[in-house]
């Protein structure tokens, strides 16, 4: 289901937009079900990384399968890139992303000390949760799908317990950012750290993101289907894992949900 799509591949955009990176198609819909929906439609099609960009979803979804909401005025993105890679190399672009989602917020609201980075792929925004990445593998393709409250926030009743306040752009900082110029923004700063990560690996991405990471040095909660594990926030492993210090050593989390 879509409605009102405007294409352009990496030519046509950056002809509208002269910061728009090379190698990259932008599109933007009018209304979605979902954008990663919209995004494996198109797998077939699509011949290079291309953003797809929608001003409302009627279906969206994050991690586990969880509903997320996304009326007009926020911002629900998918990008889509051929993946090369191994599965666990393609799942530290979760550190890109939310590196380069830090990056655009930094630059719609030149605000520099109110984002920071929660393990494993959610920003915070004066401590609450403001965006969320879930990556999936689409045939040969790797979707990124972004969701932003830019304008609207859900109501604490529309969490799970124990999750953090879910907070908008425009209520924490005044900004009305569109979600096009938002998508401007995160695309060229996308782009610059997925050449460094081509280019010199996780390594410096790594240390980026732990220079801005939410409780590093606290005790946390690292929570799965099955269990839970209470810790130091201590590090980031070259894989991305999340490691806590414990009472019993140090103890790597491949996969969780964490709270604070």
């Amino acid at each position: 289901m879509n409605n009102g799509a405007s294409t352009a591949g990496a030519t046509g955009a950056k002809a509208q937009n002269a910061s728009w990176p090379d190698g990259y198609g932008r599109q933007v819909f009018d209304s979605v079900d979902s954008t990663l929906s919209e995004a494996a439609r198109q797998a077939s099609e699509l011949t290079g990384s291309t953003w797809i960009l929608a001003q409302e979803q009627t279906a969206a979804r994050g991690r586990r399968g969880r509903s997320w909401a996304t009326p007009r005025g926020n911002f629900a993105a998918t990008l889509m890139m051929r993946r090369s890679e191994s599965p666990s190399t393609a799942a530290l672009r979760s550190f890109v992303a939310s590196l380069a989602l830090r990056r655009a917020f930094v630059a719609t609201t030149r605000d520099e000390g109110a984002f920071t980075l929660k393990w494993p792929n959610d920003v915070l925004l004066n401590g609450g949760k403001v965006a969320g990445i879930l990556l999936e593998s689409i045939g040969d393709f790797l979707a990124i799908g972004i969701g932003v409250n830019l304008a609207h926030a859900p109501g604490a009743d529309q969490v799970e317990a124990g999750a953090l306040r879910p907070v908008s752009v425009v209520a924490e900082t005044g900004k009305v950012v569109p979600p096009e110029v938002f998508l401007d923004a995160l695309a060229a700063e996308y782009a610059q750290l997925e050449t460094q990560f081509q280019t010199y690996g996780f390594a410096p991405i790594r240390t980026a993101w732990l220079s801005h990471a939410a409780r590093l040095g606290e005790e946390i909660v690292a929570r799965t289907m099955k269990d839970e594990t209470r810790g130091v926030f201590e590090d980031v492993d070259a894989q991305g894992n999340l490691i806590l210090r414990t009472p019993k050593g140090r103890v790597p989390i491949t996969a969780a949900d964490v709270f604070f």
